[in-house]
């Protein structure tokens, strides 16, 4: 009586287990550029919400006929203003963090009354992965700053 053979030999375990290490040590880095990739469309999406709710909050607030330092509320967050745009300080609830509806995936780095860093919080290096929001000033408006993607 011949026993047929049951399963596989070492030899081809050995060969799918070496195609399988090739086809990871290929797809692996693309995989990492992929996830950079998104992290800088994240990024410029954010500094385009940004650019955005500044302009909307200024229209609201000149609309409706307001004082320049006067809040508003932007879909019931209220949001504090200076010199007609909103602010840049703490708390990053208030400013144009909140006016501009970023998510848990960005950090307000460094809120001060001029300015503020926004980060995408699972960069490798947040502080290279950023852009800057600084603050109207009785004499020039916002400046929303260039993204950097160094460390993203």
């Amino acid at each position: 009586m011949v026993k047929k053979q049951a399963g596989f030999t070492l030899i081809e375990l050995i060969v799918v287990i070496v195609i399988l290490g090739i086809l990871a040590a290929t797809a692996l880095p693309r995989f990492m550029g992929i996830q950079s990739g998104a992290r800088i469309s994240t990024l410029q999406g954010a500094r385009g919400a940004v650019a955005s709710a500044m302009n909307i909050a200024y229209a609201t607030q000149a609309s409706q006929g307001l004082a320049s330092n006067v809040g508003i509320t932007l879909d019931g967050i209220s949001i504090a203003m200076v010199n007609g745009y909103p602010t840049s300080a703490l708390p990053a609830a208030s400013g144009i963090y909140a006016a501009a509806g970023l998510s848990a995936d960005y950090s307000a780095v460094g809120p001060s009354a001029t300015s503020v860093t926004i980060t995408v919080a699972n960069a490798p290096t947040p502080n290279t992965c950023a852009f800057s929001y600084t603050a109207a000033t009785s004499t020039s408006p916002p400046v929303v700053g260039a993204v950097i993607t160094t460390g993203c």
